[in-house]
């Protein structure tokens, strides 16, 4: 495949749900949900920098949250919680929670 698509294939296999960023290019985004991987951006860019490199982030409830467009984010690390979201369409959303285009193809072929 392409370069771009291995930016999201090589996170899925190390297991990677979900990537949180200040923005992503169309494509990146794309790729990432097409492989099962929720793309999600700072609602407040303050937040991202409360972040430290080794703390641990973790998303209660994930699947009940995607469907609303915005997740909430818990640091365990540092004990605070801030509110995270994806400009996903409902198709995209779908796709995300079956696990990835594959899977969304598997699921509704013939």
């Amino acid at each position: 495949g392409s370069s771009r698509e291995h930016a999201a294939l090589a996170p899925m296999y190390l297991g990677v749900k979900a990537v949180l960023a200040k923005t992503y290019a169309l494509v990146h985004q794309t790729n990432l949900v097409n492989f099962g991987i929720l793309p999600l951006v700072f609602v407040k860019d303050g937040d991202y920098d409360r972040i430290n490199v080794d703390d641990v982030l973790e998303i209660p409830d994930v699947r009940d949250a995607v469907g609303s467009g915005e997740v909430i984010v818990r640091n365990t690390t540092q004990g605070y919680e801030f509110t995270a979201r994806h400009n996903l369409s409902e198709r995209q959303v779908e796709v995300l929670l079956e696990g990835g285009l594959l899977n969304h193809i598997k699921a509704h072929a013939g």
